[in-house]
């Protein structure tokens, strides 16, 4: 969601993931940190692009709240972190295939609009952004785990206008029935 203009779908990292992800964030990133609570980018920067901004709330809502009704909370494992190509990005990734693959896939096919995206799904969780890291931040970053499961449970949707902000405009609970993986 950093350093992007559009409206993006993401999941708040909730309970001891979120945490450790925070603090991960406040010791690395602080900005990232503050502009951002901890998230997993579902739509906006991999797979399809952001909804423009233009897309007015309630039709995103009418696309999304079904998905909603019909998709049981989904617990996942984060990967070890990885750099971004050529970037001082460190993430933490998720398995893109599975569950949260087929939850992206039933947004992205919603009929709401979307920007083009220049890369493939790739669910991650954005530990460091703004800073320039060094050697030994990121052989720190690296080494770190989150081993805490990561719950998705919910959808968040926020309007993102860098340098200001982002600002949430929605949120739908995942509450369909099933065995959550």
């Amino acid at each position: 969601m950093a350093a992007s203009f559009g409206i993006f779908v993401l999941t708040e990292l909730p309970g001891e993931a979120g945490a450790q992800v925070r603090a991960i964030q406040e010791r690395y990133d602080p900005k990232l940190a503050r502009l951002t609570p901890p998230h997993v980018t579902l739509v906006g920067s991999s797979g399809v692009g952001a909804i423009p901004t233009d897309t007015p709330v309630e039709r995103i809502r009418e696309a999304l709240e079904p998905i909603g009704a019909t998709t049981a909370p989904l617990t996942l494992s984060f990967g070890a972190p990885v750099r971004f190509m050529q970037t001082d990005i460190i993430s933490l990734p998720l398995d893109p295939h599975g569950p949260l693959r087929t939850l992206h896939e039933r947004i992205a096919t919603s009929g709401l609009p979307f920007k083009p995206s220049r890369f493939l799904f790739t669910p991650h969780c954005t530990l460091n952004f703004y800073r320039t890291l060094t050697r030994v931040t990121e052989r720190e970053l690296l080494a770190l785990r989150v081993t805490a499961p990561v719950v998705v449970d919910r959808l968040q949707v926020y309007l993102t206008r860098d340098p200001q902000p982002a600002r949430k405009l929605l949120e739908v609970p995942l509450t369909g029935t099933g065995a959550a993986r």
